[in-house]
């Protein structure tokens, strides 16, 4: 007996659900209840081998523009820069770069379905012009649990990342009248996509089961069991569209070569992604024995976030033994803004006065120049870019 459907009480919720296809609306409408559809199972190895090494090398950064505290800011309305991205894509591929990975928010396509895919459709016009494969992530755990559209605050003062907010934020995860409306935007951003060569992958959830400490008050209690509930349902809401990319979700702490040691969220990562993907800051040994932990999988392997220069997480530590093992790879993250990723994670307990001199995240300054000129040149050797 299928469990009682959401209720549809908004406007909003019901013009969505009627507005669905009829002959896909069986399989959606399972989705929707979080019962298992009919859609497209996950990729075999074979597959995701197949389109791995139809990609080349992917090196990459996480990205948002230098003039953008968080994901609201960077997509709204009014603080959407197209020429600003245009700008600092440009640099990225002059730096060797082929690939971005990019955080979106389910709150911006509340605001504003039409025009929140009207300027997506236009960041992949301008990531192609520049030979760049956007990812995309859809949710994202980090950081401020209570997102509000509207003008953002200024960053805090000396401190890493002080705008990030989640997706979805702490009431809408645990309203479950907003699944449907999650649901929709899952649905959308793939299937506005969903043959598009031009879009590399997606990134249904960043770092699901992070506590987000220095927001320890304002979390729900029951955020991880909430998560752990709505993560597998992402994954069939996704599938339900059957994209052309792959679909992933990266996996961040605890070990993962154990079943029986891994997170909740990290057995529903491993166990749905049709390639790997994983995230650490840990030095050239730590980095290789992540890789060693996630090969027995069997299936193409992403790192998705690493560069903590003052933790041994480097350029020229890092990218070297990703190359060698064929791991994707995406430092955290181009240009030095207002999420200040400069400075390091202990900033939140004592704001620095101004950046240190080793920095933490980012390659490049305000300007486009490199941060350190040696970086940019091994990036440039290693994935063979010509800039003259």
């Amino acid at each position: 007996m299928l469990p009682e459907p959401p209720r549809l009480t908004s406007p909003l919720h019901r013009r969505n659900f009627l507005k669905l296809p009829l002959l896909l609306a069986p399989a959606v409408v399972l989705s929707r209840l979080g019962v298992a559809s009919a859609a497209p199972g996950r990729w075999s190895p074979e597959r995701a081998r197949r389109w791995y090494d139809g990609q080349g090398w992917l090196v990459g950064t996480n990205f948002i523009t230098s003039t953008a505290v968080n994901q609201l800011e960077m997509f709204q309305p009014a603080t959407y820069d197209a020429l600003r991205i245009d700008r600092e894509l440009r640099w990225a591929r002059l730096a060797g770069l082929n690939t971005v990975r990019v955080f979106l928010h389910d709150q911006l396509w509340a605001q504003d379905r039409a025009g929140f895919q009207r300027r997506l459709a236009q960041f992949v016009t301008i990531a192609a012009r520049h030979r760049i494969k956007p990812m995309f992530v859809l949710f994202d755990s980090c950081w401020d649990p209570a997102p509000k559209l509207g003008r953002q605050r200024a960053p805090r003062p000396g401190v890493h990342n002080s705008g990030w907010v989640q997706s979805p934020g702490a009431e809408r995860l645990g309203d479950r009248r907003q699944r449907l409306l999650l649901c929709d935007y899952v649905m959308g951003v793939l299937a506005q996509f969903r043959d598009d060569d031009r879009v590399l992958a997606w990134d249904l959830w960043n770092e699901p089961d992070n506590p987000a400490p220095q927001y320890k008050r304002y979390e729900r209690p029951d955020k991880e069991k909430l998560v752990a509930d709505l993560l597998p349902q992402v994954f069939r809401w996704a599938r339900d569209v059957a994209p052309s990319q792959p679909l992933t979700s990266g996996v961040w702490e605890g070990n993962w070569s154990d079943p029986a040691r891994r997170t909740a969220a990290s057995a529903i990562q491993l166990a749905e992604s049709d390639v790997i993907s994983f995230h650490s800051y840990a030095g050239p040994v730590g980095f290789e024995k992540r890789i060693a932990e996630l090969t027995p999988l069997g299936r193409p392997i992403l790192c998705t976030e690493f560069l903590a220069r003052s933790l041994g997480s480097t350029v020229e530590g890092i990218l070297p033994i990703a190359k060698r093992r064929g791991v994707g790879a995406y430092a955290w993250g181009l240009v030095a803004g207002k999420t200040q990723t400069n400075l390091p994670w202990d900033s939140w307990r004592r704001p620095y006065p101004k950046p240190p001199k080793t920095w933490f995240h980012d390659l490049l300054n305000p300007d486009g120049t490199a941060y350190r000129p040696r970086e940019i040149e091994l990036i440039q050797k290693l994935t063979q870019t010509h800039t003259g």
